[in-house]
């Protein structure tokens, strides 16, 4: 007997789903957040306990927030992860052990800043940022220009983070190719203004994220997970788009599902906009309907407003619990195959176990205060 939250029925939601080395036990993610609690790059054991909760709240998969590859400008904040080093990779060795021990799956998000990154930030504080060409966003001016070497160096630091990963024992990994870090702005036509081979045309663009997925395909063989997340909006402009189109939409997808991707993250502010006019299939399910490959939905699920562009703070401003129906009956419509979870879980870790038990009345609204009770 299939539990409800409201009209929709949860069975879905709570069933299994398998690809390559991810064998879940129910289609809820927890997305990716920023949390910066690892000092000097390297993942604590509070880190790991924080993860080891979501497991035992019966997350489906765990995405980690955001973990630094080994080039030398890959970072951009403060205490948050790298993926590289005995240390680091022996602390996440540590939070992978938590999360299995619970029985939950765990992916790292491999992360390069681009020119979000400031001189002075570790760790190498004499490091500039190193950008398509050299770009913060339109028009503003901000480290320097890659070389093809500098590509060359960033795409091995990619597909090597992914050789650690696995090693230590992760379910998979997923690309960040979203919000205006590196990889996206290579996509974005306003922060790369390159006339050679990775600047001009969207398949020339694209090309930086194909070497990265291929050399990544490579080096972690066929069976290992790869999810890319990506995004039309960026932290730089939330009215950005890649795609204006399904066709520019189709062209940008395919030459990424091509090189290597098996699972999507398509990544929006609010899961419940349609992408596009004369249709309502959010970016997720115009994902599915392109590419046909598994696909995550994210946005605000669960809350009543999205953290970003409408005057909070980054994760600090506040928001309601919402009902989930709409979500469902989406995903009941195959419109997309996972759900990630943010803010929601963050103050909940018990947010996935209360869906089950239709228990919504108990589930906890987003706010600095709850944030700081929970970890």
């Amino acid at each position: 007997m299939s539990n409800n939250t409201g009209t929709q029925s949860t069975e879905k939601l709570f069933s299994s789903f398998n690809v390559k080395s991810l064998n879940l036990a129910n289609r809820t993610v927890m997305a990716p957040m920023t949390r910066t609690f690892s000092p000097g790059g390297v993942p604590t054991p509070d880190v790991a306990g924080y993860y080891r909760r979501r497991a035992e709240g019966d997350v489906g998969l765990i995405i980690t927030e955001g973990t630094y590859i080994s080039h030398k400008a890959a970072n951009g904040y403060e205490r948050v992860p790298a993926i590289y080093g005995e240390q680091a990779l022996a602390g996440w060795k540590h939070v992978v052990d938590e999360v299995h021990a619970v029985g939950g799956k765990i992916i790292p998000q491999l992360w390069h800043v681009g020119s979000v990154r400031k001189e002075g930030i570790e760790p190498d504080k004499r490091v500039p940022a190193y950008s398509p060409s050299g770009l913060y966003k339109p028009g503003a001016k901000n480290g320097v220009a890659m070389s093809k070497a500098d590509i060359d160096d960033v795409v091995a630091s990619f597909a090597q983070a992914a050789v650690d990963a696995k090693e230590v024992g992760f379910d998979g990994i997923e690309l960040h190719g979203a919000h205006g870090y590196l990889i996206d702005q290579f996509f974005w036509q306003g922060t790369n203004e390159r006339t050679d081979e990775y600047g001009g045309s969207l398949a020339n663009r694209c090309r930086f994220a194909v070497e990265i997925i291929a050399a990544v395909r490579k080096a972690v063989g066929e069976n290992f997970a790869i999810v890319f997340r990506f995004s039309q909006w960026k932290q730089q402009d939330y009215s950005a788009r890649l795609a204006h189109t399904p066709a520019e939409l189709t062209e940008f997808l395919t030459l990424l599902s091509d090189a290597g991707v098996d699972v999507f993250h398509a990544s929006t502010r609010r899961f419940w906009l349609p992408e596009f006019d004369g249709s309502n299939l959010n970016l997720a399910g115009w994902t599915k309907k392109i590419t046909g490959k598994p696909v995550i939905t994210v946005g605000s699920v669960g809350l009543d407003s999205d953290f970003v562009g409408e005057g909070n703070d980054d994760l600090k401003g506040g928001s309601n619990t919402a009902s989930i129906d709409g979500l469902l009956e989406r995903l009941n419509n195959d419109e997309f195959d996972l759900v990630a979870i943010g803010r929601a879980l963050l103050v909940d870790p018990q947010w996935v176990m209360k869906i089950r038990a239709n228990k919504v009345d108990e589930l906890e609204p987003f706010s600095k205060e709850a944030l700081m009770k929970l970890s």
